[in-house]
């Protein structure tokens, strides 16, 4: 089976993620597209688990809505 760490895939790399301005919907501080995701699983009634919030992390740190 692959290493899924060799694979040069872009969360696997260090960096700032991407800034997406979205003005009125963002009211604050910056939202991860992993917080995004996970709220509206939430409110769709799934709860979250290892994998869900594994997931929201890298997410976090590839898109970033900002205001």
């Amino acid at each position: 089976m692959k290493d899924r760490k060799s694979s040069g895939a872009p969360d696997d790399t260090p960096g700032r993620p991407f800034r997406v301005r979205l003005p009125g919907f963002v009211a604050g501080e910056e939202v991860g597209l992993g917080d995004v995701v996970t709220r509206v699983t939430y409110a769709a009634g799934i709860t979250p688990c290892g994998g869900c919030r594994q997931r929201a992390r890298r997410m976090n740190r590839w898109i970033v809505f900002t205001r």
